[in-house]
């Protein structure tokens, strides 16, 4: 399928989340091939959940670095730990601390700086526990010599490589080992698939796809919100959602499968309902806080 020109240049503009800001000419020396600026993203972050695994015992003050939103201010916190240029491959103890959001949306940022339309995906991984899909963020470029969007998982180094041995390219991510949240949930609601084989940890069903159906929704139309980010339309934990609720999930699942074949939909049916564009103030569930954006 064939992106518009409308569709690609929404996806190379900087949006909230993903400016550099005063940060920017730092984007320039960078290279601009997708496997060298996956490697640049790498040797700048560290993942909070992966840092034993690499020997690193992060402070509480260090994994607070994950609640980090918008990139320009995970710049500052970056360059106050080290501020090399960003070519420079971090020490693991200056590294900034994150999660698969945080891989994703610097991979997005860099990208789109070297004019290559990207946008961050919100769904499930098959690759990590054997039989479940975990709840997982990955890029999505414009490939433009093939015409088609394709998925990278940034978050994936040698290291975990070697701990997960995934059998296909991180770069190129196979539709059926990362699922968007919509395709998991139109699996589920068919029988296709168990629910309760989504989620994270001990938590699963159709109540936490909804929930990211609702930050995909949004990241989207970018706002590249925390995972664990919760307002409006999402489901509490086991909330049984009734027909209305169900139609409204079986709508914005079909829409966010197909992003492009229905963008300007996905625009106005963001803009246009309070329950799903992301308000001044949303739920931090980790932090049980109300942060304003």
């Amino acid at each position: 399928m064939k992106a518009s020109q409308e569709i690609l240049d929404f996806y190379t503009r900087p949006a909230a989340m993903t400016s550099a800001g005063a940060h920017a000419p730092r984007l320039d020396e960078l290279p601009r091939d997708v496997p060298s600026l996956v490697r640049v993203v790498q040797g700048l972050l560290l993942h909070q959940h992966w840092a034993h695994a690499y020997g690193v015992e992060l402070s509480d003050e260090r994994r607070d670095e994950s609640h980090l939103r918008p990139v320009d201010r995970m710049l500052d916190r970056l360059l106050a730990h080290d501020a090399r240029p960003l070519s420079a491959a971090r020490p693991l103890e200056t590294r900034l601390v994150g999660t698969c959001r945080q891989f994703t949306v610097l991979l997005v940022v860099l990208l789109r700086a070297k004019g290559v339309p990207a946008r961050a995906r919100c769904g499930f991984a098959g690759y990590f526990n054997p039989g479940s899909f975990v709840d997982h963020w990955v890029c999505e470029y414009w490939n433009a010599a093939e015409a088609r969007w394709v998925l990278v998982d940034a978050q994936i180094d040698d290291a975990q490589r070697a701990a997960l041995q995934p059998d296909f390219d991180l770069l190129d991510v196979p539709r059926d080992r990362f699922v968007v949240a919509g395709d998991a949930w139109t699996k589920g609601r068919a029988g296709e698939a168990d629910p309760m084989k989504f989620g994270f940890l001990d938590e699963g069903g159709l109540w936490f796809i909804d929930g990211n159906i609702v930050r995909d929704l949004a990241a989207l139309n970018g706002m590249e919100m925390l995972p664990w980010d919760c307002w409006g339309a999402m489901s509490r934990p086991e909330e049984p959602h009734g027909d209305e609720r169900l139609a409204l999930f079986d709508r914005l699942a079909a829409i966010t499968r197909a992003p492009d074949a229905r963008f300007a939909e996905l625009r106005a049916t963001y803009e246009g309902d309070d329950r799903l564009r992301v308000p001044a103030t949303v739920l931090n569930a980790v932090l049980n806080r109300q942060d304003t954006i």
